[in-house]
């Protein structure tokens, strides 16, 4: 059997999980995964910024590796995925200027604004494809000119963070296109980065490196490594390393346009294209064109998601009154139907902290009644995430020019039945929800590319179809749900 190593890393957690590819007693080629490693991904606060403690997330890495020789393994690859945007900076002698900021940092405020005076809110769409996010790359590095850091004047080199980790366990920078797509300054139309953008900003261009692409070896762990874990040398292969590329590249979908949904901490909802979409109407919806695995780009709209929930458990948690997931949940289920609904992407709910008080907030402001028990609140957040969701699909239909039979939802969010029903209901569309493991899957499908077990993308998503089941949920026919989005409509954010 190949076996290969994904590392999955996400904004509360990452993991460790094996990919064997060979046959099953039915005599077919299918992919197992078995998890062999899980660890914690906090954010920590330091004086007035919020950074990633990455040097743990090295530890764990190591320690995942370790773990997966003594559990009987033998990957030949081993593979990257975290969230985007965020980046270390190494200086002349290819050592790390210290923690990175963290995305939800708040040096970015203000900053979509002022970029956008300097430059041109069009100029500046046309010039990245990107969704205006105040966590993206170019506004924190922005932030970090503005505050004259001296990390700026010393740095020679910036790594997005699956390199950054790669390059600690292998000793060699690269940069992956899908996560280079993410930070605002690489140009989709020249397919450069854009130097230009950068000196107008003040931004160093001697940063930034030349993009590989999915499915590339970047090579062997270092020596030191090696003879820290008493393990072979395997290979590193730049994946899909922007989890959502992953997870993309994981849709069992066929060979006809689709919608997807990956379902998360985040919520990116869109569909595959082979060229970016850089129109008026992409601008004014707020829609991303980011790289994908495969030659392809994907159009989408980045949506708060189950943060809203993560952050009312967490504030619940601190209080005391600890609650599961499942049990929040099945509150929901038991509470009362659109007594009140957020719009999840008001700007409020993006910073960590306070997110009961934020809701009641904005239920205040719009003439709602106040969700009160953990039930109604989890509710609340689960129906408007499904609102939220039928606005976007609706949105990429309408500047794709497509009409979409229905909704493919991976990753870790479709464990909840709840929001995969409530989206049914919202969409009047069947949402067909799988793999959970996406992101890790979508990984693992590109070190299968590089080492010639799948021949392209295509190939690797029948393996997909092959290998894991599928959840379909059917829409009711609710009439609520109809008058529920006439009403989400009306708080009027794009």
């Amino acid at each position: 059997m190949t076996t290969v190593l994904a590392f999955d890393m996400g904004a509360s957690s990452g993991r460790a999980v094996i990919g064997r590819l060979g046959p099953v007693p039915d005599g077919t080629q299918k992919l197992v995964v078995t998890e062999v490693h899980r660890f914690p991904n906090h954010a920590i606060q330091v004086g007035d910024h919020l950074h990633w403690d990455i040097l743990r997330l090295l530890h764990e890495m190591k320690k995942g590796i370790r773990l997966a020789f003594q559990n009987g393994h033998s990957p030949s690859t081993f593979g990257i995925d975290t969230w985007g945007v965020d980046f270390g900076l190494l200086d002349a002698n290819d050592e790390l200027l210290g923690n990175p900021y963290h995305y939800r940092d708040s040096h970015t405020e203000g900053l979509i604004e002022e970029v956008s005076g300097l430059v041109g809110e069009e100029a500046l769409f046309l010039q990245s494809g990107l969704q205006f996010m105040p966590f993206n790359t170019l506004y924190q590095l922005y932030a970090m000119k503005k505050a004259a850091s001296p990390k700026l004047d010393i740095a020679q080199t910036l790594l997005l963070t699956p390199d950054l980790l790669t390059y600690l366990l292998t000793g060699i920078k690269s940069c992956e296109f899908t996560m280079a797509t993410t930070t605002q300054l690489y140009h989709p139309g020249t397919q450069e980065w854009n130097a230009e953008l950068m000196e107008k900003l003040g931004i160093p261009p001697r940063l930034f490196m030349e993009p590989v692409h999915p499915g590339t070896i970047i090579g062997p762990l270092t020596p030191a490594v090696t003879a820290e874990l008493g393990v072979p040398a395997l290979q590193a292969v730049a994946v899909g390393t922007h989890d959502t590329e992953s997870a993309i590249a994981a849709v069992p979908a066929g060979d006809e346009p689709f919608a997807f949904l990956v379902c998360g901490t985040w919520s990116l909802l869109g569909t595959e294209m082979l060229q970016p979409l850089l129109s008026d109407e992409t601008l004014q919806l707020n829609f991303s064109n980011e790289g994908g695995v495969g030659e392809t780009y994907q159009l989408l709209k980045n949506i708060m998601g189950l943060w809203l929930l993560q952050e009312c458990k967490r504030e619940w948690d601190e209080q005391g009154q600890e609650t599961s997931f499942p049990e929040l949940v099945k509150m929901a289920e038991q509470a009362a139907p659109f007594r009140s609904l957020i719009h999840p992407d008001d700007p409020r709910f993006f910073s960590p902290g306070g997110m009961v008080g934020k809701i009641h907030a904005f239920c205040e402001e719009t003439n709602q009644p106040l969700p009160q028990t953990k039930g109604e609140i989890i509710r609340c957040i689960l129906e408007s995430l499904a609102l939220r969701y039928r606005q976007a699909l609706e949105q990429a239909e309408r500047l794709t020019a497509t009409q979409f039979p229905g909704l493919h939802m991976v990753g870790g969010g479709i464990q909840n039945q709840l929001l995969c029903q409530f989206t049914a209901n919202a969409l009047g569309k069947p949402v067909w929800a799988g793999p959970i493991e996406a992101s890790a899957i979508g990984n693992m499908l590109m070190q299968l590319v590089a080492l010639g077990e799948c021949k392209d993308l295509r190939e690797a998503r029948q393996l997909v179809a092959a290998s894991f089941p599928i959840d379909v949920y059917e829409p009711d026919s609710d009439a609520s749900w109809t008058n529920a989005y006439e009403a989400f409509i009306g708080f009027g954010i794009v």
